[in-house]
């Protein structure tokens, strides 16, 4: 259409649109990479700048450095650290205004002075490395008064670019460091030096330059760089045209697409916020079209978008600190993250279909209107083929390793690129989606065939990052470091390769406009990375005080006595510590600050009460509540995004997100009772199926009885009813134990009788009381593993565990180094007071059939009343 041809009303709508699209990216920039727009010389520095930090980390997450070290001296952490945190230093000063009131087009001389400063000082760590590691503990002056400033610096760098909260918090640990004597006094400790404070803090890696900063220097900014480029390439225009294509036509299709796309989506921004910018000015309106009401549409939005930094196989930035912080490959984090973000999504999806089903809501129209039968014939052949490349890719690439060896990561690169260039070739039969189309407004669904077939190269990085993560087993850097190369590449040569297969259009155009779109990747890359490089160093702060003052001990007492010693009130008073820190720390701050202080406790206490909490399980508790702290009100940003895209409340937007994100925080409190939902203690196949069905069912359940609908409104009773078979599903073991216990206690004098009896490779669990190290006593219920069959006290002796009987007691009279029973944190003279055996018992899955029953009388009862209406 002709601009001549539009109304005064059209350009008045147009306005709006444009004028609400400026207002939504302005909203990201200001909480992301930066609200300063720079143009002239302050402009190109900030480009500049922002370039070379993201050529930096492709270059120290290359396998280069180490092939070319002869020439070029290698970095060590302590080289990296500091140069990364003086990047995100330097860019926070000149992208982030000081105030409201600042220019935002300019940078002001002061902020030059104090990015150069700053910066300077987290370089001093690395260009003093030699002379700092011949000293530690004993600082100059010099030393003193570059940490004293870095600190400041750090702490600015922070208010601009996190806002406030962040700084306080932060400022609050370090009023503990120095000024502990005068705390309450349960918490108080007599106060730290300036010297030690600065030595631990700023020189030496306990503190800001830490485990938090080394996991962002390492993992986490290569994969916010994956995620930047495959957005510039319009992958995620592509995942939002795709998830309608073959969504959109159901009931309530808008909203069931926004869910999908916005998952598809959170593997490209770890930001909630922009995810829900990027998917939710495409489909809000299309869901307000089909008949959802504003604070509705905005809700699904919100709900989709905070979850997206669940969703394997890239998951938020706080999923790569767990793998320092629990001691297990990414690898373990996917298959622990695997089974509840999954079933978050299908639970949302449903949810989304019981609003449509309450409104009788329609879907959108679709092109082409296919039959039940080709539906389920064009699914089938879908996932042969899938099945059968995989096996292909998988038993080929096996094959070549074997035969080609050293060769075979070249044979490997040929035939990605072969790959590559025939999908490109393949995709310019179909219409090309656009790079950002996000906030055209969609009237009739694309057709699936031709959407899906358009931009099927996008998956071909994702695919090497599995492979390479999976089978290769890389480390998280250098899986996404390869990954990011396909990436860069494919920005590259994208556009001018299909204008050369279709013989048409302006070749030496296209080319240069690929690299400058490969230029913006890197650079939007760069802007992403400021708050998280920032954030991660700033709770180095958090973490340090901790470390230096001993706090994690005392917040075990605190807790346990706040508690009672009831492990659900301590989940729940963690919970709401993560809801209320995340008002207004981001997502990874988050979760350093929780996990360094609450993760030791819960696990603790659970252990005294009888629980065996993994380590995982509690990161993944904190990690779930940091997340959710986006759309809670009052200070959900992502439901403000949101209600401004949907013209609705904010604080109502807010609520009936939060609502719908009832089922992710259940989940927390579910895994840590019933780690099966995290792949741990699977025995076989035919387990782990049974494990993924009843816990969809159940979640489905649980989303049908907080919505008060199934097939129709529920009655009170059945929503109980549905409430109680959901928990049953979850956590069948809650009942079973009140008729089968799953252990025995015996007296501890007998423990090398019971242990001979057990068969092979079955865990005890003992409650063993004794002094630390620290001279605290300590009381806890431990797991300890027994192996082949052999006579007790060779059992235990394998175990590393060395007994003596004083009259009727029994004390650990020596622990193995290295052993087991170490391991499970038992020491020498510790005493035994109880032992537990297993006993055979039934299998608790049996209790599903009394839930599943209970479930088909339900089911009877609405299906009655709904032939009724």
């Amino acid at each position: 259409m002709d601009s001549s041809d539009l109304t005064p009303k059209d350009d008045a709508i147009n306005d709006s649109q444009q004028n609400l699209q400026e207002k939504l990216d302005e909203m990201v920039a200001t909480v992301d990479s930066g609200a300063r727009k720079l143009t002239s010389t302050a402009g190109w520095i900030l480009v500049s700048v922002s370039l070379a930090w993201s050529l930096f980390q492709l270059w120290i997450a290359s396998p280069f450095p180490y092939m070319l070290s002869d020439i070029i001296p290698l970095l060590n952490s302590t080289h990296t650290r500091s140069a990364h945190l003086g990047f995100a230093v330097f860019l926070a000063f000149v992208a982030f205004p000081a105030l409201k009131r600042s220019p935002r087009t300019t940078v002001p001389i002061q902020d030059w002075i104090f990015a150069l400063l700053g910066t300077s000082c987290a370089l001093y760590i690395a260009v003093l490395s030699n002379e700092l590691a011949d000293r530690p503990g004993l600082p100059i002056t010099q030393d003193l008064i570059f940490s004293g400033i870095g600190l400041v610096f750090l702490l600015e760098a922070t208010r601009r670019a996190l806002g406030l909260p962040m700084m306080c918090v932060a400022m609050v640990f370090l009023s503990y460091v120095f000024f502990g004597e005068y705390a309450p006094d349960i918490i108080a400790w007599k106060g730290a030096s300036f010297n030690k404070a600065m030595s631990h803090m700023w020189l030496s890696q306990e503190g800001v330059f830490g485990i938090g900063l080394g996991v962002s220097t390492g993992f986490i900014y290569l994969f916010v760089l994956f995620g930047a480029l495959l957005e510039k390439a319009g992958a995620g225009n592509y995942f939002t045209q795709v998830a309608f294509a073959l969504l959109g036509h159901y009931r309530g299709g808008p909203a069931k697409a926004a869910v999908v796309s916005s998952g598809m989506n959170g593997m490209i921004s770890g930001s909630s916020i922009a995810n829900v910018v990027i998917t939710g000015t495409f489909t809000i309106p299309l869901m307000k079209k089909v008949g959802f009401s504003a604070e509705k549409a905005g809700a699904v939005e919100v709900a989709a978008s905070t979850n997206g930094q669940l969703m394997p196989p890239i998951m938020g930035a706080a999923a790569f600190l767990m793998i320092e912080y629990v001691g297990i490959s990414y690898l373990e984090v996917i298959k622990h993250a695997f089974l509840p973000a999954v079933i978050s999504y299908i639970a949302l999806v449903y949810i989304v279909h019981l609003e449509a089903l309450k409104a009788d809501l329609k879907g959108l129209p679709p092109r082409r209107i296919t039959t039940i039968f080709q539906k389920i014939v064009t699914f089938m052949m879908v996932m042969i083929g899938m099945v059968i490349l995989s096996g292909i890719i998988y038993f080929g690439f096996g094959w070549v390793k074997s035969v080609a060896g050293d060769a075979s990561p070249w044979i490997a690169g040929v035939l990605i690129m072969a790959a590559y260039f025939a999908l490109v070739r393949y995709s310019i039969n179909f219409p090309d989606l656009g790079v950002d189309e996000h906030h055209l407004e969609l009237t009739e669904l694309p057709e699936a065939g031709p959407t899906v077939k358009s931009g099927l190269y996008y998956l071909l990085p994702v695919v090497v990052l599995i492979w390479c993560l999976i089978v290769e087993r890389f480390s998280p850097g250098l899986a996404a470091f390869w990954a990011t190369m396909i990436m860069l590449f494919i920005l590259a040569t994208q556009r001018p390769l299909k204008v050369y297969f279709r013989k048409n259009g302006d070749l030496e155009h296209e080319f240069f406009s690929g690299l400058r779109n490969l230029m913006d990747g890197l650079i939007f890359g760069a802007r992403n990375m400021i708050g998280i490089g920032v954030a991660t160093a700033t709770a180095g702060i958090i973490v340090g005080t901790v470390t230096l003052t001993g706090i994690g001990l005392v917040m075990t007492e605190f807790v346990e006595f706040i508690s009672g010693g009831n492990l659900m009130l301590m989940l729940l008073f963690t919970a709401f510590i993560c809801l209320v820190l995340g008002m207004g720390l981001p997502t990874t701050a988050n979760y350093i600050v929780v996990s360094t202080l609450m993760a030791p406790v819960i696990v603790t206490l659970g252990a005294q009460n009888g629980l065996i909490v993994p380590l995982i399980a509690v990161h993944m508790f904190v990690f779930y509540f940091g997340i959710l702290a986006d759309d809670t009100p009052p200070v959900g940003l992502a439901a403000f995004a949101a209600a401004a895209i949907a013209q609705s409340d904010p604080i109502k937007t807010g609520i009936q997100g939060f609502l719908y994100d009832i089922r992710t925080a259940i989940l927390p409190f579910l895994f840590i009772f019933n780690t099966e939902l995290l792949m741990i203690g699977i025995e076989n196949w035919w387990h782990l199926l049974m494990t993924i069905f009843t816990a969809i069912t159940a979640m489905l359940l649980f989303a049908a009885a907080t919505q008060g609908y199934l097939f129709v409104k529920s009655r009170w009773w059945e929503t109980i009813i549905l409430l109680l078979i959901s928990f049953t599903l979850f956590r069948p073991g809650y009942w079973w134990e009140m008729v089968y216990p799953s252990s025995q206690l015996v007296q501890p004098i007998k423990i090398v009788e019971m242990v001979e009896q057990l068969p092979p490779h079955t865990d005890i669990r003992l409650h063993v009381e004794g002094e630390s190290i620290d001279g605290d006593i300590v009381s806890k219920m431990v797991v300890l593993p027994m192996g082949k069959s052999a006579p007790g006290k060779a059992r235990l002796e394998q175990a590393g565990l060395e007994l003596r009987r004083e009259n009727k007691r029994l004390f650990v009279d020596m622990v193995t180094f290295d052993s087991l029973a170490q391991k499970a944190g038992i020491d020498f003279d510790w005493e035994i007071l109880s032992l537990q055996i297993p006993v055979d018992r039934p299998a608790k899955q049996w209790m599903y059939f009394p839930a599943l029953a209970l479930l088909g009388l339900v089911v009877i009862q609405q299906r009655k009343r709904r032939e009724v209406l």
